[in-house]
């Protein structure tokens, strides 16, 4: 299972360099966002000269013509200052919504690549983090960090520089703060990294637990699991808030220490520059100015710590959005993969072993071959490896040993859309997609039409009850179609199996949640669908399969027995044995 710890890096250069990588097709816009903010910069630092020429020169010199001049001057700064503020702020917003953009649909697109192993070892909501708060991290130090820290220290230097200027000295002695400053602030870092990091830990386990825990919501209410869960929520938030309230005490301290700071330095720069206005080393505007420049130095320093902070969180959320990214999938094309036109559907399992874990089998040397247009049904108790058997087909997982042919290719040498288009699954627990019965069916194909879906829903019998709903083939279902039955769900999945036209169809348990009446329309729609193509059923019910032309009898990953119904019968083996739990009572009651 992936892991939310960091390499503990305050500043991970190759993860820098990798984000900045984003911000290529954007170079204009982030060119055009750093000329704004040295813009800024510039205009910010023109203010207190224009306070210190208008004390010494107007004031002093009692010219209110150059005083009024000055004085327009100076509010003609700030209105440019707050629009250049403002293309600033509106340049790095949207260049930072662009990149959402972007990594959202990196992400989204890489999860869709990876292998079914990944997500049985990742849950949902970890991995819901990943492509919402770990990306918005990201947004925050585009918009709020790196333009903004190139535009802090540019400010910083700008007023260093003009300080010096205007007088060494009094430059000097307000900057013997600095190394306590420096303290005050790596003490900070250091503090509030650790906290950021358990913020992002219990946050990532917050989302998971609570996607968990709506998903399952029906077996918690059935099963009274609503104190004891809300118990497990309570603890996991607990930490997440402790870590929060831990980071909120670090400012609390930081913030302060840096205005006490900055009020000792304001204190240095009065009282030296007060001795040095005796001595006539200074003028009343240049102290006027050098105490607003002293006011001014300090901001710059308490911003650029709360923007590391902001890109330490980045260069988390990073570490975690492109440890995702480098995940590989396991299942991908062979260098020379192939796009055969239409196939028989001959399928072969030559000598296969497969294991989820290690060497964990789950299906043991399993050998068969299933003609093409034929069926064969798959049998066998809960674990025998049914399902797995059906799913290394469509190569969800890849086999440890052995064979599986198509056509005698073996299904590694196909193209992997290709090779899951010859085939359509119906599974026991449909899924539907939030949107129209149409969508569902069609599921976004192009050369599916309107009259192609209405002629498989009347195949498989969806037709009547689709035609009594309020919009038809347009009615929106709610997230998993709970508006509808269970078998009415069901028919939908068989509609959407016939609509594509595979040449491969595969049954698992379609009919084990089906009430009677139903399964006789199912029964009717299965044979149809049946019709000229290799199928593979998977079955609890044996009633649904005796029409088959082979069944396989599978008991704890291998292939124990094979034949037709009549002749697994007489064998009086391990079919014989579930045959006889499922009709034996009935048979007698009905005789």
């Amino acid at each position: 299972m992936e892991t939310d710890e960091l390499s503990g890096k305050i500043i991970d250069r190759t993860l820098l360099k990798r984000m900045f990588l984003y911000t290529r097709p954007y170079k204009k816009l982030v060119g055009g966002a750093v000329l704004m903010i040295i813009a800024a910069s510039m205009l910010q630092l023109a203010a207190p000269y224009f306070t210190k020429e208008a004390i010494d020169i107007y004031i002093k010199g009692s010219n209110p013509d150059g005083l009024y001049s000055i004085v327009f001057l100076y509010i003609g700064v700030l209105i440019a200052t707050f629009f250049v503020q403002y293309a600033q702020s509106y340049m790095t917003q949207f260049l930072g919504q662009k990149l959402m953009y972007d990594l959202r649909s990196d992400i989204f697109g890489h999860l869709q690549k990876l292998s079914l192993s990944f997500f049985d070892k990742n849950p949902v909501g970890r991995l819901m983090t990943r492509v919402t708060s770990d990306v918005e991290s990201l947004n925050q130090m585009f918009t709020q960090g790196v333009v903004n820290i190139f535009g802090n220290i540019f400010l910083l230097f700008g007023i260093i520089t003009v300080m010096v200027s205007i007088n060494l000295e009094l430059a000097l002695w307000t900057f013997t703060v600095i190394p306590l400053l420096f303290v005050i602030t790596f003490v900070f870092k250091r503090k509030v990294r650790v906290a950021f990091r358990e913020i992002r830990k219990w946050l990532a386990q917050i989302n998971s637990y609570l996607q968990e825990n709506i998903t399952g919501m029906n077996i918690v209410q059935i099963f009274n699991r609503q104190k004891k869960n809300y118990q497990t929520f309570t603890e996991i938030n607990i930490e997440h808030t402790k870590a929060h309230i831990k980071t909120v005490s670090y400012y609390a301290i930081f913030y302060p220490a840096i205005e006490l700071v900055s009020a000792i330095a304001l204190a240095i720069v009065l009282v030296r520059g007060g001795i040095l206005k005796t001595e006539q080393i200074t003028t009343y505007g240049a102290l006027v100015a050098f105490i607003q420049y002293a006011q001014m130095f300090f901001r710059p320093i308490s911003e650029l710590s709360d923007k590391v902070n902001v890109l330490q969180g980045a260069i988390a959320a990073a570490e975690r959005i492109f440890k995702l990214l480098d995940t590989k999938p396991r299942i991908t094309n062979i260098e020379k993969h192939i796009q055969p036109g239409d196939i028989s559907g001959r399928i072969e399992f030559r000598n296969v072993w497969f294991a989820y874990n290690n060497e964990e089998w789950v299906l043991k040397d399993i050998n068969f071959m299933v003609p093409a247009g034929s069926s064969v049904a798959i049998v066998g108790h809960t674990g025998a490896g049914k399902t797995s058997l059906i799913n290394l087909l469509g190569r969800q997982y890849d086999i440890q040993r052995g064979d599986i042919l198509i056509d005698n290719r073996n299904v590694k040498e196909f193209d992997l859309r290709h090779l899951r288009r010859m085939m359509a699954m119906v599974l026991q627990d449909v899924f539907l997609f939030s949107g129209s019965i149409y969508d569902n069916i069609a599921l976004g194909n192009p050369d599916i039409t309107m009259d192609d879906v209405v002629d498989a829903c009347k195949k498989v019998n969806a037709h009547p009850f689709i035609e009594k709903l309020p919009q038809k083939y347009q009615t929106v279902l709610n997230e998993r179609g709970s508006i509808l039955s269970m078998g009415q769900r069901q028919l939908l999945s068989f509609a959407r199996a016939l609509v594509v036209n595979p040449q491969i169809l595969i049954l698992d348990e379609a009919t084990s949640n089906i009430d009677t009446e139903t399964e006789i329309l199912i029964q009717e729609a299965m044979n149809y669908l049946m019709q000229n193509r290799t199928s593979i059923i998977i079955a609890h019910r044996l009633s649904t399969i005796k029409h088959v032309s082979k069944i396989l009898v599978f008991h704890k990953g291998s292939l124990k027995e094979m034949g037709s119904h009549n002749e697994l019968m007489r064998q009086k083996g391990l079919y014989y044995q579930l045959y006889e739990l499922q009709y034996k009572d009935q048979e007698r009651i009905a005789v």
